[in-house]
């Protein structure tokens, strides 16, 4: 049946006619609703009808209405009034609530009052054009009902029963031209010929064998057929089809390969990825908008088999103390190639196979022979581990090794001391005691080796191991004291036939090794383990400890009231005016809770502001090219800073002093919950890291911390003869010109001793104690002095440097998959979920910098807690903002971003920029 446009003709007309009537309803209802709105605010206020009008509409736009009520007991009658309103006569007249809805709301007027006739004129002329907006809207969507309604009848032949038929066709025949364009009536002539692919009739082939296995590059195709029949449809990519790929949050990338070479391939789309995560992956495959037949698709992928550098002990130990007769129980958790855990649950075979390639080797330490404990393997699905039993039937100390496959698991050779029952009491007394003191012989200390022997006592108490010998017996002369922490080390040695007891070396790697031999050194070592695990809190994992060092902190505190105080800053010289504030601050001063404002600012501080200026503090300190505090070692922009050799003329001991007290004030902050998180925004040099926690520094720091000077000296001199090169243990100084200016010894007569091949690792040693150390060896006392106010070093020492740096300075690395995991989107709208694509879009483009940037405008800090965002408090928030076109906002106090609509992408992205860019500093930026 030919089209009958007449129909369609007859249909606008009526159209017409309804958008008419709109019209004037529209008009009406406005007119009403400005008048009421009008009457209902401005019943106690001023006879302008004008200004109370913009007042109004600005109430309304602030969603402040319900105030309105309210405004002469403010002395409110104009917008002007609103500029002069004190903050605490809105705080005593409103309720808290009330009173934050109107300074926020506020904040969005012009900072310059002289702008204000400018958005008065705006808000007169937005609110007549309403009238005229709303009438186009309803007029749109009518048309838009009959357009659709009009190709109904007509698809479906009752143009005939619905349209006049004396009606003359020709001037609807010009207007259904215009309103329908070519591309349409193509689209709606393949409709009728079934010329068009079919969602529902779409077939998906998957080409793998299931279960798959994580590490397969795998591929699925998609056939579409026509509508009306069973003939391939050939696709092509004005067809609109989208596959994607999601395991969890994370997004897979898909190679799309649209149609093939062969001419029975036009019909197919083919996805081709590779698995690395093993658990549930979704596949949606849509045509358009529409999802085909069975989407999404949902397949399970397996983990691999374990691997030995994956496989790890859980809470592993240097030395691990049992008693002989007993079971003693270690956590394995084991992994594939690409970490992911590994699950044997649901086939028993499969388990049991996966669980005799593990094994356990035992050998004694003193004879060296080879042992056969007791072993038990038990897999619990649950807890992703493996519990194993291990017992030995006599006491000793043995080597372990835990074996995958023939290969050391990770961390998986360690030592185990079996002690007696009688022995297991004699150490728990010991510990009773406080400190246990055994009697050894003293084979070396400070690199010399002891013909005689020498005999010493070891002391080990809670907090050291102390190497005395007695002059005559009774003076008593200390030889060496090593702190007792992690980084201090027990070491078994196999034993030979030159030593008739077994032997041990303590090192802290802030000291020479010391060497001994005694009877009772495997009872020494036991006592060393149970008091390293008790001042660790039990385990030697970052996060276990983390946990241990926190409610240490909240202890060693915890008389101290962490009540509110005030503190006022200048933003131009916040380094000088914070010194000068906390001068006499005495160390329960500092674990108050400040409450920050910035000198000729407005902003309440719900927690934003403290971290603005903790931010702000750690870039006129630590950032080089401010205070000149700390520096680099080299101009190729690398973060990590170090202390200046050179203290600036403007800078004092003291300055260093209130640096490391920031620090310590953050991490006590820390302690109290991730309310009172703070972090240091900097990243330090692991020299200056492993000085603070007492590590003795060693040539080897240079490839972190100066990677330039170690590629062209420091590896050049280790790798090479070194015979020809006429070095000395002395170093010479050089000014920026290449002046000399002095000469330092590295050692006492250092000018006059050569480096050759056998002393050159000592002469690298003391070239990064002279770099590194003693040159900047005030200003690191000063700051850990600073720091110890606050935060004990005993608990510092529990940390190495990777893990104190993490603790201080959290983590920089910034995952988009992470921010979407860890969000949370406030607002539903069409709009606003468009806006929301968005900022992912643009956010997946973002390098460091940007994020580094989005999240310091977001949260207030650049720096992420050790957990990442998932530890972030309170959540990230990404709401809809009441605007269009604006600059988008943010409440750091909340770490929420507010993002206003916008016309098209482009525009968006250019002001996502620059509000990160230029507002990542100030408050209330709008």
């Amino acid at each position: 049946m030919p089209l009958d446009y007449r129909c369609i003709g007859w249909w606008i007309l009526v159209a017409y006619i309804v958008a008419v009537i709109v019209y004037f309803g529209a008009n009406k209802n406005t007119r009403n609703n400005l008048d009421n709105l009008f009457f209902k605010c401005s019943e106690n206020q001023g006879t302008n009808k004008e200004e109370t009008n913009v007042l109004c509409i600005w109430l309304q736009d602030s969603k402040l209405l319900d105030l309105a009520g309210r405004l002469s007991e403010l002395g409110v009658k104009n917008l002007e009034d609103v500029y002069s309103l004190e903050d605490l006569k809105i705080q005593t007249l409103l309720s808290p609530d009330d009173a934050k809805r109107w300074l926020l709301a506020r904040s969005t007027l012009p900072v310059d009052i002289n702008k204000l006739p400018e958005l008065k004129e705006k808000v007169l002329i937005g609110s007549a054009q309403q009238a005229d907006w709303k009438w186009v809207k309803d007029v749109a969507v009518v048309l838009l009902i009959l357009w659709g309604v009009s190709r109904l009848a007509i698809s479906c032949g009752w143009t005939r029963a619905f349209c006049p038929v004396s009606l003359n066709g020709t001037f609807f025949h010009g207007l259904i031209d215009f309103f329908i364009d070519a591309d349409i009536r193509q689209t709606f002539l393949q409709w009728l010929s079934g010329n068009r692919a079919l969602a529902k009739s779409a077939r998906i082939v998957f080409h793998w064998d299931e279960p798959l296995m994580v590490g397969s590059t795998v591929s699925f195709t998609v056939e579409f057929f026509q509508r009306w029949s069973r003939r391939p449809y050939p696709v092509s990519d004005a067809d609109s089809i989208r596959i994607n790929i999601r395991q969890g949050a994370n997004k897979i990338a898909a190679a799309v390969q649209i149609g093939g070479s062969l001419a029975t391939d036009v019909n197919m789309v083919k996805a081709t990825f590779t698995v690395r995560r093993a658990g549930q992956y979704h596949i949606d495959v849509n045509l358009g908008s529409i999802p085909i037949r069975g989407s999404p698709f949902v397949k399970y992928v397996r983990p691999g088999p374990p691997d030995p550098s994956k496989t790890t002990l859980v809470r592993p130990t240097s030395m691990v103390v049992c008693t002989a007769g007993s079971p003693h129980q270690l956590l394995l958790e084991p992994r594939d190639e690409y970490g992911n855990y590994c699950s044997w649950n649901h086939d028993a075979p499969e388990q049991q196979k996966a669980l005799d390639a593990f094994s356990c080797e035992a050998y004694s330490i003193t004879s060296s022979d080879v042992v056969r404990p007791l072993v038990q393997w038990l897999w619990v699905e649950l807890m992703h581990r493996l519990i194993i039993n291990v017992t030995f039937n006599e006491e000793g100390i043995y080597g372990i090794r835990l074996k995958l496959d023939n290969s050391v698991i990770s961390k998986g050779e360690f030592n185990m001391i079996a002690l007696s029952t009688s022995e297991a009491i004699q150490v728990e007394k010991a510990l009773g005691a406080r400190t246990a003191t055994y009697e050894t012989k003293l084979l070396s200390i400070n690199g010399e080796k002891w013909t005689k022997n020498k005999k010493v006592f070891c002391a080990v108490s809670p907090k050291q191991i102390a190497l005395k010998e007695y002059i005559l017996g009774i003076i008593p002369k200390r030889l060496a004291t090593f702190r007792l922490c992690p980084a201090t080390k027990v070491t078994f040695l196999k034993s030979t036939n030159k030593q008739e007891f077994p032997v041990l070396t303590i090192e802290d790697g802030a000291q020479f090794v010391v060497e001994l031999s005694s009877k009772d050194a495997h009872l020494m070592a036991a006592s060393f383990a149970h008091y390293l695990l008790k001042n660790i809190g039990g385990s030697e994992t970052f996060t276990d400890k983390q946990g241990f060092f926190y409610q240490e902190i909240r202890k060693f505190h915890q008389k101290k009231p962490h009540e509110k105080l005030h503190l006022r800053v200048e933003r131009d010289k916040i380094l000088e005016s914070s010194m000068k504030l906390t001068k006499s601050f005495s160390t329960t001063d500092w674990c108050r809770n400040f409450e920050i404002s910035f000198i000729g600012e407005q902003g309440l501080d719900w927690g934003g502001l403290r971290r603005e200026w903790i931010e702000l503090l750690c870039v006129a300190i630590f950032d080089r090219r401010q205070s000149g505090m700390f520096t680099s070692f080299s101009d190729d922009g690398q973060a990590l800073v170090h202390p200046n050799p050179t203290i600036p003329a403007s800078c004092k001991l003291k300055h260093y002093e209130f640096a490391g007290k920031l620090v310590g004030k953050c991490l006590y902050e820390s302690s109290l919950g991730a309310t009172y998180r703070q972090l240091i925004k900097a990243r330090f040099t692991r020299s200056f890291l492993a000085q603070l926690i007492g590590l003795r520094i060693n040539y080897k720091y240079f490839e972190h911390d100066d990677p330039p000077f170690f590629l062209s000296k420091i590896k050049y001199i280790e790798e090479n003869d070194v015979s020809d090169m006429e070095l000395v243990f002395a170093e010479e100084e050089y000014d920026e010109q290449g002046k000399l200016l002095r000469t330092v010894e590295l050692i006492p007569g250092g000018a006059r001793i050569p480096v050759d091949n056998a002393n050159k690792h000592r002469y690298l040693d003391a070239l990064a104690q002279h770099r590194l150390v003693n040159s900047v060896r005030d200003q690191v006392d000063a700051f850990t002095r600073g720091l110890a106010e606050l935060v004990p070093d005993n608990l510092l020492s529990i940390f190495d440097e990777n893990e104190l740096e993490l603790l201080v300075c959290g983590t920089s690395d910034y995952s988009v998959a992470e921010m979407k995991a860890h969000h949370a989107a406030i607002g539903s709208s069409a709009e606003f979920q468009k806006v929301l694509g968005w900022f992912w879009t643009a956010v997946t483009n973002f390098g460091t910098e940007e994020m580094s940037r989005l999240l310091q405008f977001t949260t207030g800090s650049s720096q992420l807690p050790p957990g990442g965002l998932a530890e972030l408090s309170p959540k990230l928030q990404i709401a809809a903002s009441p605007c269009f076109g604006t600059l988008p906002t943010a409440h750091t106090c909340f770490n929420q971003l507010c993002l206003p609509d916008y016309e098209n992408y482009e525009q968006f992205e250019k002001a996502l920029l620059i509000a990160i860019n230029e507002g990542s500093e100030g408050f209330g930026l709008v």
